[in-house]
């Protein structure tokens, strides 16, 4: 160990009912996850020092000062690990190649994420059941509709993890909650050890984060973070009939006996699934005689927006739901319910016969992809950071619906160059520009390629960071560009 005072034996079987006084903790980072992780860490009585490069954090720094925590802030800050440290918790967007975390594996100093803290958390005598959600693409649509069903149902829920709200957050609340629907990224899977999900899905599997899973065989390992959702589940492992890599998981996954293996599909379902009849999203696993019938749980005009890949994000929620007891009625009333977050297809003018759309959140190609299939011509609006992702396929499949391109951001040229390659006759338009104010110049432009009954696309396939603060950010700014444009006036 790093010079503790407890085990690494202690450690492994660590929870709220330890002897945490005796540990020293050091919390890698006081983004909004390392905050609740040392709020949490402070609850059980653990010696906490907190570590963070940047000195924008000063008045989460001053606030956990006042209450005996040790934190450093600042360029150096993190560049070596305190001599005695029984265990690291590290906030998701650290690499395992940082220095620290590399300083604590030589050691053999454990490494947790927020997401293990809050499972010891609830040990042994607060358990509530996660329901858990990953996927490259649609994580967030999902746990919302999944929220909602579970609320339609009349249960005590919260929408936790990747989504925004920490789920060390919830478990110091003072709600006692019946489930928590829990949204993964790939970093949070990476440092989870000893989770069990009581059902668990991964929606899809698309090259992503390459930036962060760093050498050849990146996306292998991406692939096998996404896996360890599936490890331990109880009662249901739900997996995309239509990408069969998810359903490779579900077979390699060591689950506890018992659980099921439960596919949905925007097809009509075989039995231990869920799918779609007809206008009908129905359920063939989670009733008595699935095999030669099936329930209606709800309709296709439930799902708002509507498209194909939303369509897989009810029926993935609906599984998980169902898995839990939820009635039909409360997943059809969970989707009538929902309010989705913004950025995601979301209509924000429509003048002159075109439709603008802000799906900003679409970081990624499956993501752009996924927009793309539901328009017939558009003009999109592309690029930012790629991440390591090409757009080629992108490309090659949606090149014929493009009324013309508008591409920005630092990786623009990688983008610019697939559209020359595999779509030459589109009309590009390629900004040079570094501000986040380009976006009129990008609506301007956009607007002298549209015709009559085109979407405006702005469905970048790219991360945000190198020209705003968020994928919200630039689609606020591009919704504000729009309705300067069309007259409207600012949204109130």
């Amino acid at each position: 160990m790093g010079g503790g005072t407890v085990t690494k034996e202690w450690i492994s079987t660590a929870d709220r009912l330890s002897d945490w006084p005796s540990a020293h903790v050091v919390v890698a980072g006081l983004g909004v996850s390392g905050f609740a992780a040392a709020d949490g860490l402070m609850s059980l009585g653990a010696r906490i020092t907190v570590l963070d490069e940047s000195e924008k954090h000063a008045d989460k720094a001053s606030l956990l000062e006042m209450l005996d925590v040790t934190v450093r802030l600042g360029p150096g800050a993190t560049s070596t690990l305190p001599d005695d440290v029984d265990l690291v918790v590290t906030s998701p967007g650290w690499r395992p190649s940082a220095p620290l975390l590399q300083q604590a594996a030589a050691r053999g100093v454990p490494i947790w994420g927020e997401t293990e803290l809050a499972w010891r958390m609830m040990h042994p005598d607060r358990v509530v059941p996660w329901l858990a959600v990953t996927g490259t693409n649609g994580k967030t649509t999902t746990t919302q509709m999944l929220e909602s069903m579970l609320r339609a149902e009349g249960l005590a829920t919260a929408a936790v993890g990747n989504i925004g709200r920490p789920i060390v957050e919830a478990i110091l609340d003072d709600t006692a909650y019946d489930v928590l629907a829990v949204e993964l990224s790939s970093f949070q899977l990476h440092w989870m050890h000893t989770v069990e999900m009581h059902s668990a899905v991964v929606l899809n599997l698309h090259p992503d984060h390459l930036e962060w899973y760093e050498g050849p065989d990146g996306y292998e390992r991406y692939v096998a973070d996404k896996a360890r959702i599936y490890a331990g589940v109880r009662h249901a492992a739900v997996y995309n009939v239509a990408e069969p890599a998810t359903e490779k998981l579900v077979e390699e996954a060591e689950v506890t006996e018992g659980a099921r293996a439960i596919g949905f599909t925007t097809g009509i379902p075989a039995p231990s699934m869920v799918g779609v009849v007809d206008d009908l999203l129905v359920d063939r696993a989670f009733v008595a005689q699935r095999k030669d019938s099936a329930l209606e749980v709800a309709k296709l005009v439930d799902v708002s927006p509507y498209a194909p890949h939303n369509v897989e994000n009810a029926l993935a929620a609906a599984a998980l739901a169902r898995s839990f007891g939820v009635s039909a009625g409360a997943v059809a009333r969970g989707l009538q319910d929902v309010e989705l977050a913004g950025h995601r297809m979301q209509t924000v003018a429509a003048a002159d016969g075109v439709t603008w759309v802000d799906d900003s959140k679409a970081t990624n190609p499956h993501a752009a992809n996924s927009a793309m299939n539901a328009y017939p011509s558009f003009v999109w609006i592309a690029g930012g950071q790629a991440k390591g992702t090409t757009f080629d396929e992108l490309v090659q499949e949606h090149g014929s619906q493009m009324r013309g391109a508008v591409v920005i951001g630092i990786d623009r040229h990688l983008v610019a160059d697939s559209l020359s390659r595999h779509a030459p006759e589109v009309p590009v338009h390629v900004l040079d520009s570094s501000e986040s104010g380009v976006m009129d110049q990008v609506v301007a432009l956009a607007a002298e390629m549209a015709r009559d009954g085109d979407v405006v696309l702005l469905s970048p396939g790219c991360a945000s960071l190198d020209m705003f603060a968020g994928y919200g950010d630039r689609g606020e700014q591009f919704t504000a560009a729009v309705r300067r444009h069309v007259h409207l006036g600012p949204e109130l």
